[in-house]
């Protein structure tokens, strides 16, 4: 294949991830957005294999790295639960920043690249020095990101004294070696200073990460695709590859407007998320103190039985999903419940909040996966106004998103976070395991309104409970 004609299978693999980015955006078009995806991927593998930078001699080991990595995948894509994705996607930017820094130190000690002038080489070796810090900080602190959403490593926000200042020290002497690299006479001297460099950004991703708290995890996994957009764009820089410097751009901007838009959900800023902390491991009843007012009053246990029976007499329904419904795998015999109460005319809809689970989308993908329809699925913006008309909201699993502190208490860890306002409807269901906390780490004052009712237990079992009284 002639460049130019590489070239033109390049533009049109970038058309098709643009259009993929589109289509990713609306739950109806994912589908075609995913496949768009797939073939833009096939048309730029294929044109880099059979491009002229590519030797006959290399191809045995591309084919093998593509059966490996196909195999790896195709396992995953079976074996992986829909409630592993988030921990699977912060696995996936881990490797992609794994793979900007090999390329770094590979296209460093090729020795095969001549420079017409200074300036150039300088740039390139800029290019290098930037792609290899960014995949550094990009593959350690997704690493650590990973163990966080597994549950391998606690949600509990590691808070080193002085921490700011450790960050701004290692910044102070990255900067340093990035000079002496740059005046490095030969390979030999130069690896010192990029070696040093590459620690240090490991080290930065896993204090970065290990300081943001469980309740910021949604943000954390935006802002790691974000970095693995940049990192694979650095490496397109590297490689002198203008689609990977393209595809790479459009993830990493996408990836930090989603940031943002993560951001906004929790009325907090970026730079807040970074240093802030924000959250604990969940699991753990709410802690007092911290200058947040702590409600006082007796929660109303409910049970499956009577709670079908709210819900075949209500005519307005409204569902808010949470990732206690993600791990219990609640979301099919939500469906089913969802479906009967439809036959029988009760309006039921879903309320998601931005950030609901550990990952922008989370419950959007369990609902189309258990086929819940995608037009009674709504945004936060689109249905906050409705409570007031609805007979029942149920919410599953869920805790910090329809915390009414956010609200009424200035002096909440969350105060001013936009929430799902569940208690305005007529009567809301909460469905717990137990009274903990939730992520953010506080109480939650909406169990103890008179309006409310506890159903406790694991999501699975008691929705099993509702459906059977709703078919009996």
């Amino acid at each position: 294949m002639t460049d130019s004609l590489a070239t033109v299978a390049y533009i049109g693999a970038t058309v098709l991830f643009i259009l993929s980015l589109g289509g990713l955006a609306n739950p109806e078009t994912a589908r075609r957005g995913n496949l768009f995806g797939i073939i833009g991927m096939t048309v730029a593998v294929l044109a880099t294999v059979a491009g002229p930078r590519v030797l006959p001699a290399g191809y045995p080991w591309i084919i093998g790295a593509l059966v490996v990595g196909g195999s790896i995948g195709l396992f995953a894509a079976k074996k992986v639960q829909m409630t592993q994705m988030p921990e699977l996607v912060a696995l996936m930017h881990s490797l992609v920043g794994l793979a900007a820094c090999l390329v770094g130190f590979a296209s460093y000690v090729d020795t095969s690249t001549v420079f017409p002038t200074p300036a150039e080489k300088a740039i390139h070796e800029i290019e290098i020095y930037v792609g290899i810090l960014i995949g550094a900080v990009t593959f350690s602190g997704s690493v650590i990101a990973f163990g966080k959403l597994s549950g391998k490593i606690g949600g509990k926000p590691l808070l080193l004294p002085a921490r700011h200042w450790i960050n701004l020290a290692g910044l102070l002497v990255v900067i340093w070696f990035g000079r002496a690299f740059l005046n490095a006479n030969s390979i030999q001297d130069g690896m010192t200073p990029l070696i040093v460099m590459t620690v240090i950004s490991l080290l930065f991703g896993i204090h970065m990460v290990m300081a943001i708290g469980g309740a910021d995890m949604p943000v954390v996994v935006s802002m790691l695709n974000s970095y693995s957009g940049w990192a694979a764009a650095a490496t397109g820089f590297m490689l002198s590859n203008d689609l990977l410097i393209v595809v790479g751009a459009l993830v990493g901007s996408s990836g930090a407007i989603l940031s943002y838009i993560m951001c906004r959900a929790m009325n907090r800023n970026f730079i807040s998320v970074i240093a802030g902390g924000f959250g604990t491991g969940g699991g753990a009843p709410a802690a007092g103190g911290g200058g947040a007012a702590q409600p006082a009053g007796e929660v109303s246990p409910v049970s499956a039985a009577e709670t079908a029976e709210m819900l075949r007499e209500a005519k307005n329904v409204i569902i808010v999903p949470g990732y206690g419904m993600a791990v219990a795998q609640a979301q099919h015999t939500v469906f089913e419940i969802t479906k009967l109460l439809r036959e029988k005319g009760v309006n039921v809809r879903f309320g998601i909040h931005p950030v609901a689970g550990r990952m922008p989308g989370h419950m959007n993908v369990l609902l189309a996966e258990a086929k819940v329809p995608y037009d009674i699925v709504l945004e936060m913006d689109e249905i906050n106004a409705d409570f007031p008309d609805t007979d029942v909201s149920m919410v599953i699993g869920a805790n910090d998103i329809v915390n009414p502190a956010a609200q009424d208490d200035p002096t909440s860890p969350i105060a001013g976070m936009p929430v799902l306002e569940v208690w305005k409807a007529k009567t809301s269901i909460v469905m717990k395991r137990s009274m903990a906390s939730g992520y953010a780490g506080v109480d939650n004052p909406l169990f103890y309104k008179d309006n409310n009712r506890m159903l406790f237990g694991d999501a699975k079992k008691m929705l099993d409970e509702v459906l059977a009284a709703l078919r009996a």
